[in-house]
């Protein structure tokens, strides 16, 4: 009777043993990792860029605050007519952001769900506020939503006015900030596998339980990014929302309106000290929707 052999053994050769393998493997992931520059070259090109970009900017944003002093720089940036437009700004921006929180969920999930007519053309519109320019999105929205426009002539009539009103700020500061939320939660929606889904409805879960404790988990990180997105987006948006906003002060005049009206009379050191406080708040509010996003990322690996 023939022994049978392993094809290694019958061939005569001998398996690489398991320190080879690994030492193969680590040769690999050191030559993949030496594509570009070395660690030295490639942090300080980016230590480098940054501070080109980010921190040169914001260092002189707080030395030129500084000059106002401590009395000057409180009297500026807590004047009535600023915290007004902090409101304004922030509570907008805000109501923006989680707007686009639920229609961006909505949106991604029939991009990624379904197949139609017309799938890619959507799918490219979502894209539209990025290409477009602010100014030209900012006169296109108060034409349709004026008392003579399509929306607002419809909505006179019950005594509803959308421009120049919060209300038509919010619908700017939406149309902008929709693709960051679609944006990322869309690729989360595709690489989610679906075998997950139809084991808790083989087991007799429901749609929405499926869906409240599957699928949302998954996608939770995403929606924060994408609202952490649109939140800052929104609290710099000028273009899209001056028009609409109709700029009255203590009622419809954004933050951004009131860095410009003081750039515009030479007056930068109560600009930059406006500008400051806008920096701080949001970055603020970035940290504390980063920890909550990694906290979630944490509890579903876990």
């Amino acid at each position: 009777m023939k022994r049978l052999l392993p094809p290694d053994a019958a061939s005569g050769a001998r398996r690489p043993s398991r320190h080879f393998e690994d030492t193969g493997e680590t040769m690999r992931r050191k030559a993949g990792s030496r594509i570009i520059p070395g660690f030295g070259v490639s942090l300080g090109i980016t230590m480098t860029f940054i501070s080109m970009i980010v921190l040169i900017p914001m260092s002189f944003l707080a030395l030129q605050t500084s000059s106002l002093g401590w009395s000057g720089f409180w009297s500026a940036a807590l004047d009535p007519r600023v915290l007004a437009g902090y409101e304004v700004s922030f509570l907008c921006s805000l109501t923006a952001a989680l707007i686009n929180c639920l229609f961006g969920v909505i949106l991604a999930w029939v991009l990624t769900r379904y197949k139609f007519p017309g799938r890619r053309i959507m799918d490219g519109l979502i894209e539209l506020p990025f290409a477009l320019p602010t100014a030209v999105a900012g006169i296109a929205l108060t034409a349709i939503c004026s008392d003579k426009g399509w929306i607002g002539g419809a909505l006179a009539p019950l005594d509803i006015k959308l421009a120049y009103t919060r209300a038509g700020i919010v619908i700017a500061l939406t149309f902008i900030t929709l693709p960051f939320t679609v944006r990322t939660i869309q690729p989360v929606l595709e690489r989610l596998d679906r075998v997950y889904e139809e084991a808790g409805l083989m087991l007799g879960a429901s749609r929405e339980r499926v869906f409240r404790k599957i699928i949302f988990p998954e996608i939770t990180p995403a929606i924060l990014t994408g609202f952490g997105l649109a939140f800052a987006r929104g609290l710099g948006e000028y273009g899209s929302v001056v028009f609409i906003a109709g700029n009255m002060p203590f009622k419809t005049e954004i933050a951004p309106l009131l860095i410009m009206s003081k750039l515009e009379q030479f007056n930068y050191g109560e600009a930059t000290a406006v500008a400051l406080v806008m920096l701080l708040v949001s970055s603020v509010v970035m940290f504390f929707i980063n920890c909550v996003q990694s906290r979630a990322s944490s509890f579903i690996k876990e």
